[in-house]
């Protein structure tokens, strides 16, 4: 049985340097019938649990450690027994949420996450924060970008861990080589595509955010 995507919004607080924001959050959910991977275990572990449903969770996979996308993992893998993926560049932000838990396992950027007949293969996209990663199944045509890049743009880099000329090297570097037609699936908001994103690259540099 070929895999599937499924979104889950769930919302909560970003909370870093002093400020807290309201968001929205996109967990994705990738498998089939038997099995699944979460990409970002957003603010409602018991939503995600359920949404997951009688399959066997294999990995929580985290696209970077800010809070908003890692505040449920702890709890989801405590409800399903899966297993935290970090890259270790973002263990820094990670601690500053779950300072007596670690992630599992590291994210490695070229390493394959498997899943149900779905092949995540991992890219180090760092700019928004220093471990940040974005996943890409060819065979799902779809690319998970967590925070890195957004319909309309890159993610945000005007806070601590983050950088924008490094996130348009990742962007421009990693991303945009990819197939025009790849779905582009966000940490929040509406997918888009690389087609669509790829013209607009000179417009993010000149406006420098």
């Amino acid at each position: 049985m070929a895999a599937r995507i499924e979104r889950l919004v769930t919302s909560g607080q970003f909370t870093l340097d002093g400020g807290t924001w309201d968001v929205d959050n996109n967990v994705w959910i990738v498998g089939d019938d038997h099995e699944a991977v979460v990409i970002d275990a957003a603010h409602d572990a018991r939503a995600i649990a359920a949404a997951v449903g009688d399959r066997r969770l294999t990995a929580i996979v985290c696209t970077h450690a800010h809070n908003d996308h890692v505040n449920a993992a702890p709890a989801l893998a405590e409800l399903t027994g899966a297993t935290i993926w970090l890259h270790p560049d973002d263990l820094p932000l990670w601690k500053m949420t779950h300072p007596g838990r670690d992630p599992d396992e590291h994210l490695a950027d070229g390493q394959v996450i498997e899943a149900a007949g779905a092949d995540l293969t991992v890219i180090h996209t760092p700019g928004h924060a220093p471990g940040a990663v974005c996943l890409y199944d060819p065979g799902l045509g779809a690319v998970f970008t967590g925070d890195t890049l957004f319909q309309g743009g890159p993610g945000a880099t005007g806070r601590s861990y983050s950088h924008f000329p490094t996130i348009i090297d990742s962007i421009r570097d990693r991303l945009l080589t990819l197939p025009p037609e790849t779905k582009v699936l966000t940490g929040h908001g509406e997918p888009t595509t690389i087609g669509a994103e790829a013209p607009h690259l000179q417009e993010w540099i000149a406006q420098g955010h």
